[in-house]
């Protein structure tokens, strides 16, 4: 008996040594001085080959679409919405609908107002979905930092 579970636990450990944890879009950011109040904003992903990420506008009953939340903070206010670079808009196979997504790379850009001088750091997050021909993965999380000097 002690054998079998011995057996089991070697197995089990071996297994997850071939599980893989997918994670094909990287996130940086970058913040561009546009006066000497307004700064825009800009996170930008890198996406593996193969994958797509979806857009912030995306129909009903598709995909997750992405999303920015920026922390609420007394040092900058929100220049309308963040926006996004044109992408390829196709006929999804997977959805069964007309979609926006990236390829390799995409760039978000949200512009602020700073309201008090200073160095300030905007603590945001990013919520996204990625596909590739076959599957889709369950939606992610990711932080996101922007320093302003």
């Amino acid at each position: 008996m002690k054998k079998n579970i011995l057996i089991a636990i070697a197995l089990v450990v071996s297994l997850s040594g071939y599980s893989q944890i997918l994670k094909p879009v990287k996130w940086n950011t970058t913040v561009k001085k546009i006066s000497t109040t307004e700064y825009d904003l800009i996170a930008t992903a890198t996406i593996d080959k193969g994958w797509h990420l979806y857009s912030q506008s995306v129909p009903e009953n598709g995909p997750i679409p992405t999303v920015f939340i920026f922390e609420e903070a007394d040092t900058y206010t929100l220049s309308g919405k963040t926006k996004e670079e044109k992408g390829h808009t196709i006929d999804d196979p997977i959805f069964q609908m007309k979609i926006k997504y990236f390829d390799t790379k995409a760039s978000f850009t949200q512009r602020i107002k700073i309201t008090k001088p200073g160095k300030t750091k905007i603590m945001g997050e990013v919520e996204f979905m990625v596909c590739d021909d076959s599957r889709c993965l369950p939606p992610d999380y990711i932080d996101l930092e922007f320093n302003i000097e």
